[in-house]
């Protein structure tokens, strides 16, 4: 997927091409440390290649975290970063003995410092971004806040329709705004909202209380409602607590038997997974892990082989990362089926199910871009793609577009001709030589050609979140954005700098 930027990584009669700072690196230690990581990294994710990162990245950014998984703590000079004393992971989570001897760690070392670029090659092939769009007119709220954190945003079609809702993290409340984005209501909720899942008369949110990477089981699922006189109503007493990181919980009935279930996506950071808790009553759940690996970020449910039961399509981030099928085999049964797997370097961050080629199969619509990780780099890769469905779940990518650090794609026909066009954000954009690739819109243009173009008002603010839907009742599918800007380490910063908290495009379409 990535091969194109490799660095050459061959066996020659010369012997390995090594990067300008490790030439005094021997071959034989190259071939050992890539025979070891292919037994041992592998083990655990799909092997990245070397030209995935730069040297320095590898060295001092990512190996130094994979070796305490291996028992590795230092590297002989200095101490490795670990969780060993984090009384949230189990005492066996790291191995009591390292698993590699000094000399066999130095070759894996070797292996990725040596064959890896000086730094990331820049796409050469990149499309200009237009600033023509027409289609959507941005407006900006008369609400504002200093520095803007909104950790969540939803065009509201089904609580109260055409009303919009955020969560704001340093305020720690729940906003609702009418679609000229006139406040309405807001309520104190006191906790780390990052997704809502809307009913007729509730909603259920995520509440990961604690943000930042952490293995504690501090979430929980709590209830929102409106009263009869339409003000909002969070019950801070949760349905459920004790997750790690929850990123989405969605009500469901997975077994059939007539009590709401919810699926959960406990992102964590080591320690995380999908499950599913069955209702058996009097608001009592019982847990059920389909899939004990950190990062789950992404589910959806759908009936895939329309045999009348809930199936479970679900992104897994956070090293082994995949999107994966769990088949519902009935009697709360699944049967794990992996659709596309992706190297552990990706930073994936969503995907959606879309037929872009009205073939009656589902597609797959996927990015990646998360770089608060081990590598905070601009990386060739990291954009939207498109993986298509051969009929039988076998998945090809028919389409890439380079955005760094790409963090949503909704695919929805915005222009009303039939086809699904893309919205995309981006949170770790380059936004010093390409900030336009904050908000990109992708025209489809037919036979997997799309036309990007951005809107100038998009480049102030650092995009988190965006939701689609039509919210003032014109037919039309809106968009909105939120944005996460906390206050910046420049005490001359002022607020203009920041931009809005959130803002809508709202589509002038036919």
């Amino acid at each position: 997927m990535v091969s194109v930027f490799a660095a050459a990584v061959i066996l020659s009669c010369k012997g390995y091409q090594k990067n300008s700072t490790h030439q005094d690196v021997q071959d034989e230690s190259i071939k050992a440390g890539k025979e070891l990581a292919t037994i041992y990294c592998q083990s655990c994710h799909l092997l990245p290649d070397p030209s995935l990162l730069d040297a320095r990245s590898w060295e001092r950014g990512v190996l130094p975290r994979m070796g305490p998984m291996l028992g590795i703590f230092n590297n002989g000079f200095e101490e490795y970063p670990s969780y060993r004393r984090d009384p949230n992971l189990d005492s066996g989570f790291y191995p009591s003995s390292p698993t590699l001897n000094p000399d066999q760690w130095l070759h894996i070392i070797d292996y990725y410092t040596a064959l890896a670029p000086d730094s990331l090659p820049s796409r050469k092939d990149d499309q200009e971004i237009s600033s023509g769009l027409k289609l959507f007119k941005p407006v900006s709220p008369l609400f504002s806040v200093p520095s803007p954190t909104v950790s969540y945003i939803k065009i509201d079609t089904v609580m109260m329709a055409h009303t919009l809702m955020l969560y704001e993290v340093s305020r720690k409340s729940i906003y609702r705004f009418n679609s000229n984005l006139e406040q309405l209501d807001s309520i104190h909720a006191g906790a780390s909202i990052v997704d809502l899942t809307a009913g007729k008369n509730t909603a259920i949110t995520s509440d990961m209380v604690v943000m930042v990477p952490n293995n504690g089981k501090h979430g929980t699922a709590n209830r929102l409602w409106l009263d009869g006189s339409g003000k909002m109503v969070y019950d801070s007493v949760p349905i459920f607590s004790s997750l790690r990181r929850p990123v989405q919980i969605t009500s469901c009935n997975l077994n059939k038997d007539g009590n709401e279930d919810f699926l959960v996506c406990e992102y964590g950071n080591l320690k995380g997974g999908l499950s599913w808790f069955e209702g058996t009553g009097n608001m009592q759940f019982k847990k059920h892990v389909l899939r004990e690996v950190p990062g789950a970020i992404k589910a959806w449910l759908k009936d895939y082989n329309n045999d009348g039961l809930t199936d479970i399509y679900a992104l897994f981030a956070q090293g082994d990362e995949s999107i994966i099928l769990f088949i519902n085999k009935g009697n709360g049964e699944f049967e794990e089926k992996r659709l596309l797997r992706f190297p552990p370097v990706n930073g994936s961050s969503y995907f959606e199910l879309a037929d872009f080629n009205k073939d009656g199969f589902q597609d797959i619509l996927y990015t990646c871009g998360d770089n608060a990780d081990f590598s905070p780099i601009l990386k060739p890769y990291h954009g939207v793609y498109i993986f298509i469905n051969d009929g039988k779940d076998g998945f090809r990518q028919k389409y890439f577009f380079h955005i760094n650090g790409c963090f949503k794609a909704m695919a929805r026909d915005f222009d009303n001709d039939g086809d699904d066009d893309i919205a995309t954000i981006s949170f770790f954009a380059d936004y010093k030589n390409r900030p336009e690739e904050g908000f990109v819109y992708l025209e489809n243009q037919g036979d997997f050609q799309f036309k990007p173009y951005s809107i100038p008002e998009t480049n102030k603010g650092k995009w988190l979140t965006m939701d689609a839907g039509d919210l003032d009742g014109d037919g039309k599918i809106d968009l909105v954005l939120g944005n996460f800007t906390p206050p910046m380490r420049n005490k001359n910063a002022k607020d203009k700098d920041v931009g809005v908290p959130f803002l809508l495009l709202k589509n002038m379409g036919k």
